[in-house]
C-alpha cells in the first residue's frame, strides 16, 4: 500500500472532522422548549426577520466589509497564507500542509465572545431585530478570516455566493442539512478543477441572500422572538454564539475541503504528467 502524501493525510483528517460535525448536527441548537412558543409567535414575524436578514446581508456586503476588516488584520492573514504556502513549497511535509487548517481557527473563540456579548446585551434590553446586523457581521467576520487563511478573496462576487451557500447549509437540520452539504460538496468538486477558484457562476446574489435569510429565519425565529422581550431576551441572545460557532465550524470544513480538493487534484495531475 502506497504511503499517503501530506495532502492525502489532511484529506483523511478532514473526512473524520466532517463525520464528527455531521454526527452532532442531527438536531439544531433550538431546544424543544423554545419550539413550544409556536402558538405565541406573530404570523408576520417570519417575514419581518427574513427582510431584516436580507437587508443586513445587502448592506454589509456593499458597505460593511471595510468596517468588519477593522476588527482584524486582513493583511496579516494574507501574509500568513503566503508564508504557509512558501513553507509548504519548501518542506512539503504534513506539518506545513496542516498549518493552513491550524491558522483558520485562530480567531473562533474571540468571535464567540463577541457574539455572546452583543447577543445578551441587546437581549437584555429587548432588541432582537436590531441585533441581526451585528450578528451577521460577526458571522461574516469569522467566515472572512477562514477564507483568507486558505487564500480566497471574499471581495469577489462569486466568493460571496459561496459564503452565502455555506451559511445557508450550516443553518439547516437533519435531512435538509445532509442534502445541502452534499450539493455544496459537489460544487466544491467542480471548483477544484480551477485550483479552488470560482469562475462563471450564473447565480443571482440577491436570490442566494434570500435563500440564506430563509434558512436563518427558520432556525432562529424562536430565539429572536424571545430576544425581543426585555430581561428574558437575555436567554434568546445566549444562542447567538451557538449559531456563530455552528456556522464558523462548518465554514472551516468547507473551505478546508475546497483547498485540499484543489491541492489533491493538482498533485494527481502532476503525478500523471511525470508518468508520461
Amino acid at each position: 500500500m502506497a504511503r499517503k502524501t501530506p495532502w492525502q493525510k489532511e484529506w483523511h483528517n478532514l473526512l473524520k472532522a466532517e463525520a464528527r460535525y455531521q454526527k452532532h448536527r442531527t438536531d439544531g441548537p433550538t431546544s424543544l422548549l423554545l419550539m413550544k412558543l409556536d402558538r405565541f409567535i406573530p404570523e408576520k414575524l417570519s417575514g419581518t426577520l427574513a427582510s431584516a436578514f436580507f437587508k443586513a446581508f445587502q448592506i454589509i456586503f456593499e458597505k460593511g466589509t471595510r468596517l468588519i476588516e477593522m476588527t482584524y488584520n486582513s493583511k496579516r492573514r494574507k501574509a500568513d497564507f503566503k508564508v504557509n504556502h512558501y513553507a509548504n513549497e519548501l518542506y512539503g511535509d504534513y506539518r506545513s500542509a496542516h498549518r493552513f487548517t491550524k491558522n483558520a481557527g485562530g480567531s473562533r473563540l474571540v468571535n464567540l465572545l463577541i457574539s455572546f456579548v452583543e447577543g445578551t446585551v441587546l437581549g437584555l434590553v429587548g432588541l432582537g431585530i436590531p441585533d441581526i446586523p451585528l450578528f451577521i457581521a460577526v458571522v461574516l467576520k469569522g467566515v472572512y478570516e477562514v477564507a483568507l487563511s486558505y487564500g480566497y478573496d471574499y471581495h469577489d462576487e462569486n466568493e460571496k455566493i459561496f459564503i452565502l451557500k455555506v451559511i445557508a447549509a450550516a443553518m439547516k437540520d437533519d435531512e435538509e442539512f445532509m442534502e445541502a452539504d452534499e450539493l455544496l460538496n459537489a460544487d466544491i468538486d467542480v471548483i477544484a478543477q480551477d485550483r479552488g477558484e470560482i469562475y462563471g457562476w450564473n447565480i443571482d446574489k440577491n436570490e442566494q441572500i434570500r435563500e440564506t435569510s430563509d434558512s436563518l429565519v427558520k432556525e432562529m425565529i424562536y430565539t429572536k422572538f424571545i430576544q425581543g422581550w426585555a430581561i428574558v431576551g437575555l436567554f434568546g441572545g445566549i444562542f447567538d454564539p451557538v449559531y456563530v460557532n455552528r456556522i464558523t465550524k462548518y465554514a472551516m470544513l468547507k473551505y478546508r475541503r475546497r483547498f485540499l480538493a484543489a491541492r489533491l487534484l493538482e498533485e494527481r495531475r502532476s503525478n500523471e504528467t511525470e508518468q508520461i
